[in-house]
C-alpha cells in the first residue's frame, strides 16, 4: 500500500511536467540531443580519419567512431538527465516556489524528488533512444546490443538526475552553476571518452577510473563492443548505489528547506 500511494503521487509529479510543456522546450531538448551526435561526428569520425583504429585494454582493436560512440552515448544519458535536474529543478524550487504549493497537499518532499527524476528519465531516454538509432545506422554496434544498451542508459540517467537533485539542493545562486558546467566538461573530457584511462598517468587513471561518468563509458561501452565482463557488474552497482545515495541526500535537503 505505502509503495503504491509513493509510486502514484511520483507519477503524479511527473504528469504535472508532461502537462506544462511548451513548444520552447522541444527545441532544448533538440539542443541536447545534436550536441553529442556533431561530437560523433566531428571527432569520431573527423578526428578519427587521422587517428585510425585504437586497441581496448583487452587487446581488441576497434575502429575510434566505434570507441568514441559509446561514450558519447553515456555523456548524453548524463546531459540530459543533469539539465532537467539541476537547472530546471533549481529554478522550481528557489523561485517558482512550485514545490512549496506541492507540499501543502500530502505529496512528501521524497515523492517529489521521484516524480522530477522519473520525468527527467524521459527526457534523457528520449535523447538516448534517438542516439542509440544512429550508432546503428552508422554500423557502429548491432541493433540487439542496442536493446541491451538501452536499459542501461536508464540507470546512468537515473544515477546523474539523483546526483544533480542532490547538487541543486545545496546551490545557493544561478551563479553556483559554473562549477556544475565546468565539472560536467571535466567528466566528459577525461572519462575515457576520448582515450582509454591505460593512457594517463597512473594517479590520474585512479581519479578517472573512480568518476561516474567513466562507470557509465565503461558499461556502455562493454554492451555495445564486448564482451561483457565481472567488471562490468561494478559499474552497475555503483550506478546503483549513487541513484539511492543522491535521492536520499535530496529527500533530506528538500524537507529541511521546505518543510520549515
Amino acid at each position: 500500500m505505502l509503495t503504491t500511494t509513493l509510486a502514484r503521487r511520483s507519477a503524479a509529479v511527473a504528469g504535472r511536467n508532461v502537462a506544462a510543456l511548451k513548444s520552447a522546450y522541444w527545441l532544448a531538448m533538440l539542443g541536447g540531443f545534436l550536441e553529442p551526435v556533431l561530437y560523433l561526428f566531428s571527432i569520431g569520425v573527423g578526428v578519427g580519419a587521422l587517428i585510425g583504429d585504437i586497441a581496448l585494454p583487452g587487446g581488441r582493436v576497434v575502429s575510434y567512431s566505434e570507441f568514441v560512440a559509446p561514450a558519447m552515448l553515456a555523456a548524453s544519458a548524463m546531459s540530459g538527465a543533469l539539465n532537467e535536474t539541476t537547472f530546471n529543478f533549481f529554478g522550481k524550487m528557489k523561485f517558482a516556489r512550485l514545490y512549496e504549493g506541492m507540499l501543502a497537499t500530502p505529496v512528501r518532499p521524497i515523492e517529489i524528488a521521484l516524480g522530477e527524476l522519473s520525468w527527467a528519465m524521459i527526457r534523457g531516454s528520449l535523447y538516448s533512444a534517438a542516439f542509440l538509432v544512429v550508432m546503428v545506422l552508422m554500423d557502429l554496434t548491432t541493433a540487439g546490443r542496442a536493446l541491451l544498451a538501452f536499459p542501461a542508459t536508464v540507470l546512468i540517467g537515473f544515477a546523474f538526475g539523483a546526483l544533480g537533485m542532490a547538487i541543486s539542493t545545496v546551490l545557493r545562486s544561478w551563479q553556483d552553476f559554473d562549477l556544475i558546467i565546468a565539472g560536467q566538461f571535466a567528466l566528459f573530457l577525461f572519462s575515457g571518452t576520448f582515450v582509454p584511462a591505460t593512457a594517463y598517468p597512473a594517479v590520474l587513471r585512479w581519479l578517472v577510473e573512480v568518476t561516474p561518468l567513466y562507470r557509465s563509458v565503461d558499461l556502455i561501452r562493454g554492451i555495445s563492443l564486448g564482451p561483457l565482463e565481472p567488471v562490468h557488474v561494478l559499474d552497475v552497482l555503483y550506478l546503483l548505489i549513487l541513484t539511492g545515495l543522491g535521492l536520499w541526500i535530496a529527500g533530506r535537503r528538500m524537507e529541511r528547506l521546505l518543510c520549515k
